[in-house]
């Protein structure tokens, strides 16, 4: 059974950071890519990272990229992903999920809230 585990969201200022943490169980971690993807209130999910299983390759929403920066640390079986220069449209219900594009979701996300 999958169990993905999201952590680190909160609320933030316009322009903050945050980092978000996923600790993941129930299968090989290494062996998998991850990625992240959000739900902002009223709307569907919507894609915002990828890592490939050994962490060399990822891939970006345009809407996050120079902003956002997921990574990996398989010894820990756990995702990140740092959040810089955050900005109000960036508020959403924040989950990681196995393998690329959301494709398995297995936690209850973790919340992150910009606003002044």
């Amino acid at each position: 059974q999958v169990l993905l585990v999201e952590s680190g969201g909160g609320l933030v200022q316009p322009g903050g950071s945050l980092r978000l943490s996923c600790a993941a169980s129930g299968f090989t971690f290494s062996m998998y890519s991850m990625s992240w993807v959000r739900q902002a209130p009223g709307k569907g999910l919507e894609w915002v990272s990828d890592i490939s299983s050994a962490g060399g390759r990822t891939y970006y929403a345009d809407f996050v990229k120079g902003r956002f920066t997921i990574s990996r640390d398989n010894a820990k079986s756990t995702l990140y992903l740092q959040m810089n220069s955050l900005k109000p449209e960036d508020t959403a219900l924040y989950y990681c999920a196995k393998g690329p594009r959301g494709a398995v979701r297995g936690g209850q996300g973790t919340q992150v809230t910009v606003s002044s």
